[in-house]
């Protein structure tokens, strides 16, 4: 049985980042060796030294919504929060709500914007229908919305600045639909991902639509028990040939964060049976979950943030590099008093 109890470890209130390094990439970068736990520590901006001519960076290029609305409700007028999770289907969404809720509760927002609560789902979530289709309520929640930051970032309100902040600098604003943002990507500027380039090294973009049930706690002792929830992925099937073509020549593919690493792996898994058509774009739900002992297909190396304790993130990582290389790094972290979590610092598992 894989125990729960043993991805558990102490974090000092204090290491919780709770704003982002400035500039993005002088992050603290520790580097750990999964074949013979070696740590290093160097800045974010030191990564491009560990890059080759002939890599593969592989991004999420999924863009984070303000999915945080504000409304009333139509009878009352008391306030209701509503988080978007997840468009169902035509005007449907998969919501979490804040304050005294119901079926058939209607709610109102600015710019027009109202919906009815149609379904409890029984496991926090309820369904709601909007009045407006999918890109509408997207343009409407990018000016009345605000940014969703994780619940352990403690602060009156969100800043101004976590719009652009929280926010990966390659964002495609044609893939809005993230409600967190693939944090380990955070650390990267224009400037840096140039010269990454320079050094011969292939940045090529993947798009998972990130979900809350990514970060959702493991509630069972059995972690065999958890239930991963789904999260919408796409690859181009120009992508899908340059993953496959540099993993036959056995060129180095590094996932910048856990959302690229999970698409890389759910594409791998695919790959595997007979009726996989390289030729079309690569679309699927996909609730993969990682957790040792698991044989990485696609992935080689890894950039990532450091993650909760008990989370399925952390077996992610366990299962690459080895959970007692992980065990020790994130003990020396710790000591070496380095920030944690979306706004902290990062690994970089080689």
């Amino acid at each position: 049985m894989l125990k729960l109890s043993d991805y558990n470890y102490h974090l000092p209130e204090e290491l919780i980042a709770q704003t982002p390094t400035e500039p993005r990439d002088h992050s603290r970068l520790l580097i750990l060796s999964k074949d013979t736990g070696a740590i290093e520590h160097k800045h974010f901006y030191n990564i491009v030294d560990y890059l080759h001519s002939g890599d593969v960076l592989v991004v999420n290029n999924s863009k984070v919504f303000p999915a945080r609305l504000l409304g009333k409700k139509r009878e009352s007028g008391g306030k209701v929060e509503v988080f978007l999770l997840k468009n169902l289907a035509g005007k449907k969404w998969e919501c979490l709500l804040g304050g005294r809720v119901h079926e058939g509760l209607e709610i109102e927002f600015d710019e027009g914007l109202k919906t009815k609560v149609v379904k409890n789902n029984e496991d926090g979530t309820w369904n709601a229908e909007f009045n407006k289709d999918v890109s509408q309520l997207l343009a409407i929640a990018e000016k009345i919305g605000s940014v969703p930051l994780p619940p352990y970032i403690k602060r009156d309100k969100t800043l101004a600045s976590d719009k652009a902040r929280y926010q990966t600098v390659y964002a495609d604003q044609k893939q809005l639909g993230s409600v967190a943002a693939p944090t380990a990507g955070l650390h990267f500027t224009p400037e840096l991902m140039k010269q990454i380039k320079d050094r011969g090294v292939a940045i090529i973009e993947v798009t998972l639509h990130v979900g809350l049930g990514t970060f959702a706690p493991v509630k069972t002792e059995n972690v065999l028990e958890h239930k991963m929830h789904a999260e919408w992925l796409e690859i181009k099937a120009a992508t899908v040939k340059k993953i496959l073509q540099a993993k036959s020549k056995q060129q180095r593919i590094i996932a910048v964060g856990t959302t690229s690493c999970r698409s890389l792996e759910t594409l791998g898994k695919y790959v595997m049976a007979d009726n996989f058509n390289a030729d079309q774009d690569f679309k699927t739900w996909t609730d993969i979950f990682i957790y040792p002992p698991y044989q990485f297909k696609l992935v080689d190396a890894l950039i990532t943030n450091f993650h909760l304790p008990q989370s399925t993130l952390l077996m992610l990582i366990a299962a690459l590099a080895g959970k007692s290389n992980i065990d020790k790094a994130y003990k020396i972290a710790i000591k070496q008093a380095y920030h944690f979590f979306s706004y902290g610092d990062a690994m970089f598992i080689v």
